[in-house]
């Protein structure tokens, strides 16, 4: 007969993650928000993390890789990998840094500047249902969230 090793934890510490953890109700609700404005994208080709992308890439100047990553929470490889199909796509343009050839420099393009100006009335609408729905806490709801990140 096999002895387990394995420490018993109580059925009600199971409960108290599930009500309790902040963690948990973090990405439970990322993901919830997640799907909306996945759904709300998709008629423009889109989805939320793309438009993010898209959105952080809207400045004057192109932006370097470093700072896209900073902006998105995301690390390179990451960054590299959602930038491919969007550079199939021909919505973002990705050449050397002039002053550094290591380095790369990102920019949208005129048709991903053109989807992105028809993605965004779709994200103020849906953002204007998902805010609606913290019954006038938005503004604290982000507040704690940048205080936790």
């Amino acid at each position: 007969m096999i002895m387990s090793n394995r420490r018993s934890i109580p059925f009600e510490t199971t409960h108290l993650v599930r009500d309790t953890c902040l963690c948990l109700h973090t990405q439970r609700a990322a993901r919830a928000l997640a799907r909306r404005f996945d759904e709300a994208l998709r008629p423009v080709g889109l989805t939320n993390g793309q438009f993010s992308l898209l959105m952080s890439l809207n400045r004057p100047q192109p932006a370097t890789m470093g700072s896209v990553a900073s902006l998105l929470a995301m690390d390179r490889t990451t960054l590299t990998a959602a930038l491919k199909p969007l550079e199939r796509r021909g919505l973002v343009d990705i050449r050397p840094d002039p002053k550094d050839k290591r380095s790369r420099l990102i920019t949208l393009t005129a048709e991903g500047l053109s989807l992105l100006s028809r993605a965004v009335p779709i994200w103020e609408e849906t953002h204007r249902a998902v805010e609606a729905l913290t019954s006038g806490e938005a503004d604290r709801l982000r507040t704690h969230l940048l205080a936790l990140s």
